[in-house]
């Protein structure tokens, strides 16, 4: 097992396989165009299932697709079942938007894909296409009906809280939950990108979510962290099981055992960092499997990223990197390395 200079092992690679996506969702894409990533660069099939294999000899064992929105990428489940033929990958899951995923379920289950997470930020149409700027929220919910209609189990439900937009919904988000028995994670609104126009009191943090849900239900109990997972997890009364994401205002950095690999090769130790590693180059040159190990081993083992931790030490917390940033390296925004 490789650690980092903080004692974090090298667990989970978040694999982003498009920088694309379908929505326009305010606190992630707002804008209607962005510079997108050189066609020519996107890695293929095998080379990103190549690069999956050998941070698998290297201790990873979870994997999760992102974008962008994955099921925008052509032949997804062919690379579902490349990195499902590895014994050493545990967990191998989406997150997707949703609104492709009634169509691409069963092939994604068919091909190995173990578990689904969908982003779903409210339950009222109108809102969410003030949200999305797409008239798509009936394809979300049958999405989520197809995948577990299919076989898929333990879906879970992603909903960003941001105030004043649809934090009037967190109950009926986890009533919700309930009704269609998906596991409900409430995540605080990030400061990662710059053409989001974040600010701090548009987070909704943790403490007021379980504020909230505890007037509905009453006492809340946390559950015993296990692993490396990012969110709290809380029980209410009737067994009902949620998490919390707070990234803004109670960062877990020091437990984070993620990486994330764009869908050009780019590799980044922290969904904060302002540069990564390029892994396509050299695979795409001809460099040796034990040469692109030693790149990733020296990486890792000389990583000390604690971004959100950092982010919120700073006495003024603006948007992470100019909207011009972006424009100059699209790297830089969350939706190109898979946040």
């Amino acid at each position: 097992m490789f650690l980092d200079l903080l004692s974090r092992p090298l667990r989970s690679l978040r694999l982003s396989v498009t920088d694309r996506c379908n929505l326009r969702c305010q606190y992630c894409m707002p804008e209607e165009e962005y510079v997108w990533l050189p066609r020519k660069e996107i890695l293929t099939l095998e080379e990103a299932s190549g690069l999956v294999d050998i941070f698998a000899e290297l201790g990873v064992d979870k994997v999760r697709l992102t974008g962008g929105e994955p099921l925008v990428r052509r032949d997804l489940a062919a690379l579902v079942r490349m990195i499902a033929r590895n014994p050493r990958i545990e967990d191998l899951a989406i997150t997707t938007n949703g609104v492709l995923l009634a169509e691409a379920a069963q092939a994604l289950y068919d091909a190995g894909l173990h578990r689904v997470t969908v982003s779903l930020d409210t339950l009222r149409s109108d809102r969410f296409r003030a949200l999305t700027r797409k008239d798509s929220h009936e394809k979300v919910l049958n999405g989520i009906k197809a995948a577990q209609q299919v076989g898929f189990t333990g879906v879970k439900i992603d909903s960003v809280v941001m105030r004043g937009v649809n934090d009037d919904e967190l109950v009926d988000l986890l009533e919700f939950g309930k009704q269609i028995n998906a596991e409900v994670r409430f995540i605080e609104y990030m400061d990662v990108g710059g053409a989001t126009h974040w600010s701090i009191d548009r987070v909704f943090s943790r403490e007021e979510i379980l504020q909230v849900l505890a007037r509905q239900y009453g006492h809340i109990e946390p559950i015993a962290q296990v692993g490396w997972a990012p969110a709290d997890r809380f029980v209410l009364p009737d067994g009902t099981v949620f998490g919390i994401v707070a990234s803004a205002t109670t960062p877990f950095c020091r437990t984070c055992d993620r990486s994330r690999l764009t869908a050009d090769g780019t590799w980044y130790l922290c969904l904060y960092a302002q540069c990564g590693f390029d892994l396509r180059t050299p695979l795409r040159v001809g460099a040796s499997k034990a040469e692109l190990i030693s790149l990733i081993v020296a990486g890792w083992t000389g990583r000390s990223d604690r971004g959100a931790e950092e982010r919120k030490e700073l006495r003024f917390r603006d948007v992470l990197v100019s909207v011009e940033g972006l424009r100059y390296d699209p790297h830089l925004e969350m939706h190109t390395r898979g946040g």
